[in-house]
């Protein structure tokens, strides 16, 4: 039976998280601040300010679920943004009884020792990691109070079709390396590091809807075997039959000195933790319980290749 499900956040978890209702049959309204997104037969458009709680209600009446799909790239604006958006959202969860399904990130557990899994507590010590951090602590104790209904699904770095390169890391250097340049990453590039196939999670979101046993929880989004930095890049190529090139870190100190003059490069500063010691995420929770398992890595790193370079699409 065909249900509407209000996506806010027409990016590329947005999207994929669209196309995976669409294929499952369902009524999508897709919701952004410029009204853009895929012409797609089942999906219509609205503009809305996602801080508007007034809009966001209006717009989820009579829904199923309602899902957070925003994403700032500009990690500068956060501590301003994401306060009344974080709000807006509970209230019209809270008004309408949708179910509050939120996409996040792994930076609320803070830097860990070994994989990340679900039952590790949010122990985040950075800015924005608590300003995510404490998303989650508040929809979950309202979900706890009675008040509304709340799920959150985190993934790690995004891969595949549509990840813009401000919201991938691999994304950002894949046309480089595809014409055969060298590339330089944050951190190390020869540490292990989990990357998501942005589709899995828009699967991931849709399938935590249909199973209220996962209601109240955090989810890991299903993310093959972790590699580092420099295999993904890598098999990328490979990928798009082209030969791997060399990949390096950025020199010593270069965030902290870029810091200074670029407000976006001292934000970056907080997660480059991220890429100095191993960030593995577990997914083995969605994959045994709700039998999710991630797309294949041959098909992960072609996707991100063709969405790199297009041509490639009819190679």
């Amino acid at each position: 039976m065909s249900e509407l499900h209000v996506v806010v956040g027409a990016g590329p978890v947005g999207r994929a998280t669209a196309l995976e209702l669409v294929a499952a049959g369902h009524e999508v309204l897709l919701v952004s601040r410029s009204g853009s997104g895929p012409e797609l037969a089942g999906v219509r458009r609205e503009a809305a300010d996602a801080a508007d709680a007034e809009r966001l209600s209006e717009l989820a009446a009579g829904a199923v679920a309602i899902y957070n799909c925003v994403n700032p790239t500009d990690y500068t604006v956060w501590p301003t943004f994401w306060p009344p958006v974080a709000e807006a959202f509970l209230v019209a969860a809270e008004r309408t009884g949708a179910l509050l399904v939120t996409a996040s990130c792994l930076y609320g557990y803070g830097p860990v020792d070994g994989p990340m899994v679900e039952s590790l507590p949010d122990a985040a010590t950075t800015k924005k990691a608590r300003i995510r951090a404490g998303m989650w602590a508040e929809a979950k104790a309202r979900h706890e109070a009675g008040r509304i209904r709340a799920v959150e699904v985190r993934g790690s770095d995004y891969m595949g079709p549509g990840v813009t390169v401000e919201a991938g890391h691999v994304a950002r250097v894949a046309p480089a390396a595809l014409a055969g340049r060298t590339v330089r990453v944050m951190g190390r590039p020869d540490v292990l590091h989990s990357f998501t196939d942005v589709r899995d999670m828009g699967r991931a979101l849709v399938a935590v809807v249909g199973a209220p046993q996962t209601w109240g929880r955090v989810w890991h989004a299903p993310t093959n075997a972790p590699v580092t930095q420099a295999q993904a890049i890598a098999d990328v190529c490979r990928a798009a039959g082209r030969e791997p090139v060399r990949v390096k870190a950025f020199p010593r100190g270069t965030l902290s000195v870029s810091g200074v003059f670029v407000p976006v490069m001292r934000e970056l500063k907080e997660t480059e933790y991220q890429f100095k010691q191993p960030y593995v995420l577990d997914s083995s929770a969605i994959e045994r319980e709700l039998g999710l398992a991630p797309t294949p890595w041959d098909e992960v790193c072609r996707a991100t290749a063709v969405n790199a370079d297009p041509e490639l699409a009819s190679a």
